[in-house]
């Protein structure tokens, strides 16, 4: 999970937040947490529901999703969503800059 949101964001930093491992740029990107029977994804509630087909077959909250820990974890739809945040960050400084 980690290695693919640095490849996903390479200049992001690692930060913790809320107490649990996150990935900053340009504001906070993603955030994920080991469980006893999962791993929790938080890429925010708009990544959620852009990716919602491809994350139905999993259990999740409007802006978390779990992955169980006894099947491989999506890297790609994980990959994805860390590049959508990235470019809604980057998109939300953009018209912070334009007002």
């Amino acid at each position: 999970m980690r290695s693919t949101i640095k490849k996903a964001a390479p200049k992001a930093k690692e930060v913790m937040s809320y107490g649990i491992p996150a990935f900053r740029f340009h504001g906070l990107l993603v955030w994920f947490a080991a469980y006893s029977r999962h791993i929790g994804f938080y890429p925010r509630k708009s990544a959620i529901q852009v990716f919602k087909k491809e994350l139905s077959k999993y259990k999740g909250a409007k802006g978390s999703v779990r992955f169980p820990l006894d099947k491989p974890l999506p890297l790609t739809i994980i990959r994805k969503m860390v590049l959508y945040r990235v470019n809604e960050n980057l998109n939300t400084i953009k018209l912070k800059k334009g007002k």
